[in-house]
């Protein structure tokens, strides 16, 4: 049989499709853009049907069809590898669980899972068939290899305008895995879009950062104000050769290549390849990323291992934080007991920076943030609010940036560390850090 004519074979509606779908399910959703959006417009045609049913993904770009009822808790629940906003407010009502993981071992995850948790069904969106029989993962190598590889029935949602990402392995899922077909309406791709214009204290810290970047150097960035603004200005910077390797592809990315600051011909893995677990972005980003040979999209377990990580000489590592105490533990995950995001792959990348020969991890920052009634609070506090999530604790950070300047944590002790971070907190709240300290025994007398 012809791969046509298996695909004639397996195409039915996105109503018959979700019928494989039972109470008590595991249903996986794939990941970010790749999330389904006619499959979750029929499921949620049969939410009196069904009851906990348990679902599967991260990073929502658009709200879901299956969370829109009030009592949709009742039938529904969302289990994030990624917080972003729209999941945030499913939490607030009680529909949705942040399940917490190490992102370079989400691969794993699934393949050592229990039978009772694995996927009973998987749908997600993907680039149309090509003439091998591959369905396209688009930007979300991801861990979506090894969901597939896990899950009991597969179903596909194709999507004409999601890019073909090319890279090494498990970026796509053949026919013979998969049950069911399902033509949607082709809808744009999910967008991340930018945080804005870059602000003044983004463009300090950026300052900072990038001259500390050498030629040759190797990048990953997070997202945020502070990421992209460090991309914006390296773009227009004399930096050259530069090489990625990265977690998550952005749109900083793909102006840092159009200026011709990307060749990566100094990598020393994957030369000349922009390699990526999986991309968010605007269309500008997804028409770079189609079919270009430049890049390599791979599962994160391939990205973000430690191992990769620090076999790339002069990897730099740009990332953001919520907040930091004065003992150097950084949170960039919660607000106290409310939740922001996730772990991700924030400490493989801050712990594989350091090992790689003249690697250097930033951790950025503003110094302040205005709360709801306007009232300004400091980032560096004296410890974490109670609930707050240590992303990478106190002996893995290395430079920490916010406006007021840079340091260095390794190899401080305790009294030097305190002196260091109220030296790049904001002024107003140095004297009142200060007691803090004093009174946590990390203040010597002797500082000033």
């Amino acid at each position: 049989m012809g791969f046509q004519e298996e695909y004639n074979q397996k195409l039915v509606s996105a109503d018959e499709a979700v019928k494989v779908v039972k109470s008590g399910d595991w249903v996986d959703y794939g990941w970010c853009n790749n999330t389904p959006v006619a499959l979750d417009e029929a499921l949620a045609k049969r939410t009196d049907e069904l009851k906990d049913v348990k679902l599967r993904g991260g990073i929502l770009l658009a709200p879901l069809k299956v969370f829109e009822r009030e009592d949709a808790g009742e039938h529904f629940c969302w289990n994030s590898w990624h917080m972003g906003g729209l999941e945030r407010k499913l939490i607030a009502r009680g529909c949705a669980y942040y399940a917490p993981i190490r992102y370079s071992e989400l691969p794993r995850y699934y393949r050592d899972m229990p039978e009772s948790d694995r996927d009973d069904v998987a749908m997600f969106q993907v680039a149309p068939m090509d003439q091998h029989g591959f369905f396209n993962f688009g930007p979300n190598a991801s861990h979506l290899g090894a969901m597939c590889e896990t899950a009991k029935h597969i179903i596909v949602e194709v999507n004409e305008n999601m890019p073909r990402c090319l890279g090494g392995t498990e970026t796509g899922v053949h026919i013979s895995q998969v049950e069911y077909i399902v033509e949607g309406s082709n809808p744009p791709i999910g967008e991340l879009g930018g945080s804005g214009a870059a602000t003044e204290i983004d463009k300090k810290v950026a300052e900072l950062i990038v001259n500390e970047i050498p030629n040759g150097a190797c990048l990953q960035l997070g997202i945020g104000g502070m990421p992209n603004a460090v991309g914006s200005m390296i773009a227009e910077s004399d930096l050259k050769d530069l090489g990625v390797h990265t977690e998550m592809y952005v749109d900083a990315f793909v102006d840092i290549a159009k200026a011709g600051k990307i060749t990566g011909s100094k990598k020393n893995i994957d030369r000349f390849r922009q390699v990526y677990g999986f991309g968010a972005g605007t269309k500008k980003m997804y028409d770079y990323m189609d079919e270009n040979p430049e890049l390599m999209s791979a599962p994160v377990s391939y990205t973000n291992d430690i191992r990769q990580i620090s076999a790339l000489d002069n990897f730099i590592s740009i990332n953001n934080a919520v907040d930091i105490d004065l003992f150097g533990q950084i949170n960039a995950e919660s607000a106290g007991t409310k939740h922001i995001s996730g772990a991700g792959g924030q400490l493989d990348f801050v712990l594989g920076a350091y090992l790689s020969n003249g690697g250097k991890s930033f951790i950025c920052l503003s110094s302040t943030f205005a709360s709801k009634d306007g009232t300004l609070n400091s980032r560096i506090r004296p410890t974490l609010a109670t609930g707050s999530i240590v992303t990478d604790t106190r002996a893995n950070g290395q430079y920490i940036v916010t406006e007021y300047g840079m340091i260095c944590l390794k190899g401080l002790s305790a009294w030097q560390r305190a002196e260091q971070l109220i030296s790049i907190a904001h002024p107003d709240f140095r004297d009142e850090l200060i007691k803090e300290a004093e009174k946590l025994n990390i203040w010597r007398r002797s500082n000033k």
